[in-house]
């Protein structure tokens, strides 16, 4: 193998209460994909702002192409040749993709004025290679979160880096957005750039990387070739243990319908029908902009019908907003946990209780008490990994973000439970955490909406299926005859003979 192009080697870094790196060490190559590999709260993340400048390492060493290096913020990375796309987008919605793309460093004039031609001249080109079939004029705002997260690729490829660390990149791109990154990362390997890439997708561990490295509460595991390791064993090392029965399905006996929805039309949605049971995991399938995060929205009360009905417990309900859905007992969690989910600058508690404060209100005050047990009591089901209750939410990982975003809709106890890509950002070994306590709800008599693009996960945690395309209920099907290759049939319109009655 050849030499590193950049060596981070046993980093350590704490924060008050929390010991985030404790001898990390990783190795990127040129010309060659790294896998940066380990559960939520790993270190992962920590690292790799240790090495942009974000954070300041407490001891260790960067070697960057053989200089020790150390740089005091992200600005002086980039300019160094090390670009990060973050999991969380850094853009501004009220500005163009161009704009968006050379910020703060814009082409100018000797006179200093803006080139505005060549800047969208060469968005425009950085656009064409990943795929991106809107202008570079366009507003940023108008796009949706796989096309914004192809800008913010886009941003970091304008900057021609020997490094580019990818941060979850595919968690909201469609298949063919997918396809596109793994190209350009392809043409990248070959024009000799290190990647270092981060994802619990462990299928584009196998597609798209070389080599792997594991860290495990901060500390580095091992590395290895991709070709020298399984999917078993890369679990094993990630989280300590074997993980056995990755989807732990439960069988519960329904006793009718809890949810009727019946010709319901709205935005991105024509004629939708279908009932949940109680006590019934319904997963809800299809393609990126098929309307299954609409239809969502259209029963919570988060977006406004047109006309059909949704009927809750044999009783017909008109929510015009998410609280009124939430009053009704449906309570819906978001795919967007950042825009939608959560606010990150308040604390683990004040995010988890936010939607349920009128159970702890005594006398038009809040009992403070009762709210900070029941707090403690979602942070120890759902083990989520936190200093304390008051922790700021927005320094937890990922995945212990999405754990608190689901908690904050549980504490409402509602009768209905929609999930909208539950598992998007998290480990395989909270995956299994947050499927275990989705069957604890499921037994005991709760109904669950489950959205997923994770084929693998709806058939292997839901009852029945239904498949969403171009805004209509194309298919219904039981969960354990079903397969991947009918739903995805069903999935881009084709009629299929297994569908249920």
């Amino acid at each position: 193998m050849t030499k590193a192009i950049l060596q981070l080697n046993d980093i350590k870094k704490s924060f008050p209460g929390v010991k985030a790196l404790d001898g990390a060490s990783l190795n990127v190559y040129p010309g060659r994909v790294m896998a940066l590999m380990g559960e939520n709260g790993a270190g992962k993340s920590t690292l790799m702002k240790v090495l942009t400048g974000i954070y300041q390492m407490d001891s260790g060493s960067i070697i960057y192409q053989e200089q020790s290096t150390q740089f005091n913020c992200p600005r002086d990375s980039q300019l160094g040749g090390i670009s990060i796309i973050h999991q969380e987008l850094n853009l501004i919605p009220e500005l163009s993709i161009a704009e968006n793309i050379f910020l703060g460093r814009e082409p100018t004039s000797l006179l200093g004025r803006v080139c505005w031609k060549q800047m969208y001249h060469e968005a425009d080109k950085l656009l064409a290679k990943l795929g991106v079939e809107h202008s570079s004029k366009t507003l940023l705002g108008t796009l949706s979160l796989g096309e914004q997260q192809m800008v913010e690729i886009a941003k970091a490829l304008s900057f021609e880096s020997k490094v580019i660390v990818m941060d979850e990149p595919t968690d909201a791109l469609t298949e063919k957005e997918t396809t596109a990154l793994f190209q350009v990362i392809n043409e990248l390997r070959q024009q000799g750039c290190g990647v270092v890439y981060i994802s619990h997708r462990l299928k584009e561990i196998f597609d798209v990387c070389d080599d792997i490295t594991v860290l495990r509460d901060g500390k580095f595991i091992g590395q290895c070739s991709v070709n020298d390791t399984d999917e078993d064993s890369l679990i094993e090392m990630m989280v300590g243990r074997k993980l056995e029965d990755q989807y732990p399905r439960i069988d519960v006996s329904h006793s009718g319908d809890c949810l009727e929805v019946n010709d319901l039309h709205g935005e991105c949605v024509y004629g939708a029908s279908f009932s949940l049971r109680r006590g019934e995991i319904l997963g809800v399938s299809g393609l990126m902009g098929s309307g299954r995060t609409e239809l969502m929205k259209l029963i919570c009360g988060a977006l406004r019908k047109d006309k059909g009905t949704v009927r809750l417990n044999n009783k017909s309900i008109e929510p015009s907003s998410a609280q009124d859905g939430l009053t009704e007992g449906i309570a819906y969690i978001s795919e967007d946990r950042k825009g939608e989910g959560l606010i990150l600058g308040l604390s683990v508690k004040e995010n988890m209780s936010l939607s349920s404060l009128h159970t702890f209100s005594k006398k038009l005050q809040i009992d403070h008490s009762k709210e900070r047990s029941s707090v403690d009591d979602f942070i120890n089901l759902f083990n989520i990994k936190t200093p304390n209750r008051e922790q700021v939410i927005g320094h937890l990982s990922g995945g212990n973000q999405q754990k608190v975003a689901i908690a904050k809709g549980l504490m409402t106890n509602p009768k209905v439970l929609i999930l909208d890509e539950p598992t998007r950002g998290v480990d395989v070994g909270a995956k299994k955490e947050i499927y275990q306590l989705i069957n604890k709800f499921k037994a005991d008599g709760m109904s669950i909406l489950l959205v997923s693009s994770e084929m693998p996960e709806v058939l292997g945690m839901s009852d029945r299926i239904i498949v969403m395309h171009e805004g209509q209920v194309n298919g219904i099907f039981d969960a354990k005859t079903v397969d991947q290759e009918t739903l995805l049939a069903c999935g881009v319109g084709k009629k299929v003979n297994e569908e249920l009655a």
